[in-house]
């Protein structure tokens, strides 16, 4: 309660504001009011002769005032973020490209699931051909670690091969 006080005295001398408060203790019975009830009746008899809309003009929730930080912050990114040139704008229109571009290659993929595999079953009218594919197998690269650049040779590109 002590440390509170201190605060809601520097809070009033700062800002230059009336300030009260009302602790409650759960080892004391009665509430510890702040500066003084006296102090304490002013502060309230001035708060409630501001208009109801001027009062709750400024006054936030947690929820509302996180609400407000995020979009001041999601609105500064838009303006600021950059990544490899790219800003915020131009980030969104690559996600929906790619959003579409993935949303044309699901109904591809289900198109070709319906399709028939078997070769006889596709009449010699229809379009669709079929391919047989290798397996796909993936390839990792090994890391080799070098001490110099000695062992790096640049092939002479006047001397190459144009085939």
């Amino acid at each position: 309660m002590k440390g509170l006080t201190k605060k809601m005295s520097e809070m009033s001398t700062l800002c230059r504001v009336d300030t009260c408060a009302i602790m409650y203790s759960p080892y004391k019975s009665q509430p510890k009011v702040w500066p003084s009830p006296m102090g304490l009746q002013q502060v309230l008899s001035k708060l409630e002769m501001i208009p109801e809309m001027e009062k709750s003009k400024n006054m936030l929730n947690q929820k509302t005032f996180l609400s407000q930080k995020i979009t001041k912050v999601v609105e500064q990114l838009k303006n600021h973020w950059v990544i490899h040139g790219l800003n915020f704008w131009a980030l969104s229109d690559i996600n929906l490209l790619l959003n579409k571009k993935m949303s044309d290659i699901d109904k591809s993929i289900a198109a070709l699931a319906k399709a028939p595999l078997n070769p006889q079953e596709v009449s010699s009218s229809s379009s669709l051909s079929i391919v047989a594919l290798p397996p796909m197998t993936m390839v990792i690269p090994k890391v080799i670690l070098r001490t110099s650049t000695e062992d790096i040779v640049q092939p002479d590109v006047n001397n190459m091969d144009p085939t």
